[in-house]
C-alpha cells in the first residue's frame, strides 16, 4: 500500500473519530485491526448483511481451534471485542487452570452456532474433566465487514456475566461442621431457627476450627470471593469442627415452642456456667430476634428492680410492699392488671408473685434510691447495659438507662425507656438464682481468646430471697399455671409489656429448672402466662 493510500485511511478514521466522540476510539482501534480480526487494513470490497453460512463456518472454526490451544490473543482476533475477549480467554487457561480443550460445534441455526466444550481442570494434583455447552452468535463487523464472533462472556461458559471471570483455587475457609454440646451436628435443615446463628458462626470461625479447605472451579463475581458461584469441585475439603454449647434436645423443644406463637423467640441458658442451651425465633424476616431483639420486658423487669429493694436495704422477701389500686408518680398514675385486688399489708414477696405493679412504683421513692439506683442494680449486678457480652455472634446488652420523670416509675415494671432481648432474661434468671453473673456464650472463649463480660454479681442473702420468691410465683401465684406438671426446682417470673402502636401487649417469662434457666418473649400478646410461658416451660421440660 502506497504512502498516500496509507495516509487516506488514516485520515478517514481519524475523521470517523471525531464524529462519533462516544466510541471514537474504539472505531480507530476496530478500524486498524479489523475489528478484532488482526488484519492490517479495511478489505476493498467491505461485506454487509449477515454473514453466510460459510462465514460462520470459517469463523467459529478459526476461532475456536485458536481458543483450544490457548492461543487467547489469536482467539479474541475473531471477536467484535478484542480486549474483553482476550482477558477472559487468557483466564479461561491460566486462573481457572483449564487444558486439554476440545470444542465440538453442533448444527449451526441461521448465525447462531452452538458448541459443547470438553476439557480438563487441574491444580494442586488435583484434576476432574470439565463439560458444558454453550453458543455463540456470528455478526457483521461494523468498520471492516468481516464476520466475527459477537463476544460476551456466556460464550466462555453459561454461567459467566459482564465483569465475570474463572477462578481454580482452594476455597477461601474450609466447610464447618457446627456440632452441640454432646457432639451431634446441628443443621439448619433440622433446626430451621437456627440457620441464621450458624450462618454468623461459620463466618466468624470458619479460620478456626481446623479443618482443610476444598478445591473448586468458580466463577468470580467480585474482586475478594465473597460471592463466588461454584463450578467444579476438585477436591472436597475436610470440614472443621465447632463445638458450640447447644443442647440438641433443648434446640428441638424450641423449635417446636415457638412454632406455637407467631413472632416468638426463646433462649436457655446453664446459669451455673452461662453456656446458651437453646436458641430459637419464629419470625417472618429472620431477624434473631432471640440474641438482638430490643423490647420492654415488662414485669420480667422486676427481679432487677426487686434486687435493687433489697440491696439497698428497701425492703426484703419478707418486707412491706403494700399493692394498692393505683399508684401516683410525678403526676402519673399506675395501675395492676384488671381484677388484681389491693393489699395494703402485702409482702414484698406476695407482690412480686402477683406481679403487683404499684407496690414497685410506690417503693422506688424510698431512701437511698435515686434515678440512677436501677441500671447501676442492671449493669453492676447483673452484667447488663455495658455493651460489652461477646457471645460468639451479634447480641444485644440490655439497656436500663438512669432516668428521671414517670420513666424512673416505668423502668421499675419494665416499661419506659428498658430494653431486652431474651437473652438478656434468661441471664438475668440466672444471676438472680446464683447470685453470679456468667456472661452467656455460644462458643468457648478459649477457641479465640475473647474475655467475656465481668460484673459483681449478687450478694448471697439477695439471691436467696430472689429465688425462693421466683418460686412462689413458680407454684402459687401468675406463673403456675404455665409451670404447672414440672418437677424439680422450679422458678419463674410472668410479664407483659405495652409497645406503642401495637393493639396487644408483648408476652414475657422467665423460669427456671434445676440448673436451666430460659426466657421468652411473643408477640402474640396477652399475659406472660398465657404465651411465652408455654415456650419457657417447654424448653425446661428437657432438662437440658
Amino acid at each position: 500500500m502506497g504512502k498516500g493510500v496509507k495516509a487516506a485511511v488514516i485520515g478517514g478514521v481519524f475523521a470517523v473519530m471525531v464524529g462519533g466522540a462516544g466510541y471514537g476510539a474504539y472505531n480507530l482501534v476496530s478500524a486498524l485491526n479489523g475489528d478484532g480480526g488482526g488484519t492490517s487494513g479495511v478489505s476493498a470490497e467491505k461485506r454487509t448483511g449477515p454473514p453466510g453460512e460459510d462465514e460462520v463456518k470459517e469463523t467459529t472454526a478459526k476461532f475456536f481451534a485458536a481458543w483450544q490451544t490457548g492461543a487467547a490473543g489469536k482467539a479474541a482476533s475473531y471477536t467484535n471485542n478484542d480486549a474483553a475477549a482476550e482477558q477472559l480467554l487468557s483466564a479461561f487457561s491460566g486462573d481457572a487452570h483449564i487444558t486439554d480443550v476440545k470444542i465440538t460445534p453442533g448444527a449451526a441455526r441461521g448465525t447462531t452456532v452452538p458448541y459443547t466444550v470438553k476439557a480438563k481442570v487441574a491444580y494442586d494434583g488435583k484434576s476432574k474433566p470439565l463439560s458444558y455447552q454453550s453458543k455463540l452468535k456470528v455478526v457483521r463487523g461494523l468498520t471492516t465487514g468481516r464476520a466475527l464472533v459477537d463476544w460476551q462472556p456466556s460464550v466462555v461458559h453459561p454461567e459467566l456475566k459482564r465483569d465475570d471471570t474463572l477462578v481454580t483455587e482452594q476455597s477461601a475457609t474450609p466447610p464447618i461442621e457446627a456440632v452441640g454440646r454432646d457432639g451431634s451436628e446441628l443443621t439448619k435443615e433440622k433446626y430451621p431457627s437456627l440457620g441464621p446463628v450458624l450462618d454468623a458462626l461459620r463466618d466468624k470461625y470458619g479460620d478456626k476450627a481446623g479443618g482443610t479447605p476444598g478445591i473448586e472451579l468458580v466463577v468470580r463475581h467480585d474482586g475478594d470471593g465473597a460471592h463466588d458461584t461454584p463450578l467444579l469441585t476438585l477436591a472436597k475439603g475436610e470440614p472443621g469442627k465447632l463445638t458450640t454449647t447447644i443442647s440438641p434436645s433443648a434446640q428441638a423443644a424450641a423449635e417446636k415452642a415457638v412454632k406455637r406463637f407467631a413472632q416468638s423467640s426463646v433462649v436457655a441458658v446453664k446459669p451455673s456456667t452461662g453456656e446458651v442451651l437453646a436458641v430459637a425465633n419464629h419470625r417472618t424476616d429472620g431477624f434473631n430476634a432471640a440474641f438482638q431483639g430490643e423490647a420492654a420486658p415488662g414485669s420480667t423487669m422486676k427481679i432487677i428492680t426487686a434486687a435493687m429493694l433489697i440491696d439497698n436495704g428497701v425492703t426484703s422477701m419478707n418486707g412491706p410492699a403494700p399493692c394498692p389500686d393505683t399508684a401516683v408518680w410525678q403526676s402519673q398514675t399506675f395501675k395492676n392488671l384488671t381484677n388484681m385486688k389491693s393489699n395494703e399489708n402485702a409482702t414484698l414477696a406476695n407482690s412480686f408473685m402477683r406481679s403487683c405493679n404499684t407496690a414497685f412504683i410506690k417503693l422506688i421513692d424510698e431512701k437511698p434510691l435515686t434515678d440512677a439506683s436501677l441500671a447501676q442494680e442492671a449493669e453492676e449486678r447483673f452484667g447488663l447495659g455495658q455493651d460489652n457480652w461477646k457471645t460468639g455472634i451479634a447480641s444485644f446488652d440490655g439497656r436500663v438507662p438512669a432516668v428521671d420523670g414517670p420513666d424512673r416509675a416505668a423502668g421499675a415494671i419494665g416499661q419506659g425507656q428498658v430494653q431486652m432481648s431474651p437473652l438478656n432474661m434468661a441471664s438475668v434468671t440466672a444471676t438472680a438464682i446464683t447470685g453470679a453473673f456468667r456472661q452467656p456464650y455460644l462458643v468457648s472463649p478459649k477457641l479465640d481468646g475473647r474475655e467475656l463480660a465481668q460484673a459483681q454479681g449478687l450478694r448471697s442473702s439477695t439471691a436467696a430471697q430472689l429465688k425462693q420468691m421466683m418460686r412462689l410465683t413458680a407454684t402459687q401465684g401468675t406463673a403456675a399455671q404455665a409451670m404447672a406438671g414440672l418437677g424439680g426446682d422450679i422458678g419463674a417470673k410472668t410479664g407483659s409489656a405495652e409497645v406503642d402502636g401495637n393493639a396487644k401487649s408483648n408476652s414475657w417469662f422467665t423460669g427456671f429448672r434445676n440448673d436451666i434457666a430460659a426466657a421468652a418473649m411473643t408477640e402474640e400478646g396477652g399475659h406472660g402466662g398465657d404465651a411465652a410461658g408455654p415456650i419457657v416451660a417447654a424448653v425446661l421440660r428437657t432438662g437440658g
